[in-house]
């Protein structure tokens, strides 16, 4: 069983960095196939795809949040890492991440998502 557990900062202040950690269980990261994702739902909104990082550690980034995102991984603890930076009250949101497979194309494994408001 796959689980994935986002874990962060619940209040940044505007213009600060945003960093969300993702560790996942009961898969290596770098396994075949699989796709881990950052996803956002900001209040009232729907999901919001903000970018992902492969089995391989190829970063793939939304292009309207590129200039601001950076998706990273540590391949020995089994985590994923989210950095988004100049936040301001718009980024406020619940953040997830997912796993997806290139084969099957779903994202089948979901973290609860975790709550960042963004306010001085």
């Amino acid at each position: 069983q796959v689980q994935l557990q986002e874990s962060g900062p619940g209040l940044v202040k505007p213009s600060q960095t945003l960093s969300l950690t993702c560790t996942v269980s009961g898969r290596s990261i770098t396994t075949n196939d699989n796709y881990w994702t950052w996803i956002r739902q900001p209040p009232g909104k729907g999901l919001e795809w903000m970018g992902a990082i492969d089995y391989s550690g190829i970063s793939y980034y939304d292009p309207s949040l590129k200039s601001r995102t950076s998706i990273s991984r540590d391949t020995s603890k089994n985590l994923l890492t989210l950095q988004l930076s100049s936040v301001t009250p718009e980024d406020t949101a619940v953040y997830y991440c997912a796993r997806k497979t290139f084969t099957l194309g779903v994202y089948d494994y979901w973290g609860q998502g975790t709550q960042v408001t963004v306010s001085s």
